[in-house]
């Protein structure tokens, strides 16, 4: 038996594996509904044997995309769209969330694999962005400053996702509150420089995520889980730390949040030291501090590396991105090689590959 394929179980769901799909934005929606293409891959993934797949950071408000080709949930006919999605997840075995988003200063942008870059203008598509103070992201737009009227609408437009996301059939939800978008925003001193109760200490700047995880876990059912991801560090001199962001944690885990996903980064240019698992150290901390579950990503691409970041502690899933783009069925081969004799998570159809 191995750490990566025993079950976990948090509040009423339990994940069969510890091999989970990070949400990994496709820039191929129109007017915020999926199509074939999420279907398809997400339902890759799902034979692949994941534990549990995130679709991508999906917006609460129109203005909220990060692209004019992302997801949403803030309106009641996303819900069907997703709905055809997550039950061919479910008849596959395998358990499906969703990352409830608003990108803020960082929204309105061109996909990556668009003609522009930047900011989208309004004749292509494009809309003013907001945020929590008008401080620009280098290279984009500046935002407008949020008046607190907005800011007390932001929580009720998660909650509303939240419960669309529901009667679309997720199993889980997760806040994005890392790389750079708006929660994030306002947590980072590098982005909210307010002078009112969202801005100062560690307390005001993490307020509008609290009270979001309230609304949130208020609108959610009881028996599903609620996730958060967080960037532990801005790893930039004056920005988060891993300290502050895991102190976020532990007052998170006091309003409803079951799990932490621990990555880092993404408000501000920095020159970040990227290698294998080098995200982990930060789950760690957050961990450890919090007390609450969390979710180590970044750079785990071996079955045995995965592995060792939950036998010694630093995570209780791990969550593969870019990984998990190249290889749809990565738990699969992960099994094969950490000796995993199970071969239920095989699809009837492929279970011709098991034989010798």
């Amino acid at each position: 038996m191995t750490l990566l394929f025993s079950p976990l179980t948090l509040r009423g769901t339990t994940f069969a594996n510890r091999a989970w799909l990070a949400p990994m934005c496709q820039y191929s929606a129109v007017d915020g509904s999926p199509n074939d293409w999420h279907l398809v891959h997400l339902g890759a993934r799902a034979s692949g044997g994941f534990g549990l797949l995130l679709a991508e950071a999906t917006a609460v408000v129109p203005e909220g995309r990060i692209s004019p080709q992302d997801t949403g949930l803030w309106h009641d006919l996303h819900v069907a769209e997703w709905r055809r999605i997550t039950d061919f997840v479910h008849e596959r075995g395998t358990l499906v969330g969703v990352q409830l988003a608003h990108a803020g200063r960082k929204a309105s942008t061109f996909s990556p694999f668009a003609d522009g870059r930047g900011s989208v203008p309004a004749d292509q598509g494009g809309w003013a962005t907001v945020g929590p103070s008008a401080t620009a992201f280098p290279g984009l737009a500046t935002p407008r400053a949020l008046t607190l009227d907005e800011i007390a609408r932001i929580p009720a437009a998660f909650a509303e996702a939240a419960r669309r996301a529901d009667d679309a059939g997720f199993d889980v939800v997760e806040l994005h509150a890392a790389h750079g978008y708006l929660l994030h925003q306002f947590l980072s001193p590098l982005s909210n420089d307010r002078d009112d109760e969202y801005g100062g200490s560690l307390e005001n700047r993490a307020r509008l995520l609290v009270e979001t995880a309230d609304a949130v876990r208020a609108a959610w059912p009881d028996d599903k889980p609620l996730f958060v991801r967080l960037s532990a560090t801005d790893w930039v001199e004056g920005g988060l730390t891993v300290d502050e962001v895991a102190q976020v944690a532990k007052e998170l885990g006091g309003h409803g949040v079951d799990l932490v996903d621990v990555s880092t980064g993404g408000n501000a240019p920095a020159s970040i030291p990227v290698g294998p698992g080098y995200q982990v150290p930060a789950a760690r901390e957050v961990r450890e501090t919090s007390g609450l579950p969390v979710a180590a990503v970044g750079l785990l691409t071996d079955p045995a590396q995965a592995e060792a970041v939950l036998a010694d502690g630093s995570a209780d899933a791990v969550l593969l991105g870019r990984e998990g783009l190249r290889d749809p069925s990565w738990p699969l081969r992960a099994a094969h090689e950490l000796g995993v004799q199970d071969v239920e998570a095989w699809q009837p159809q492929y279970r011709r590959a098991t034989w010798a």
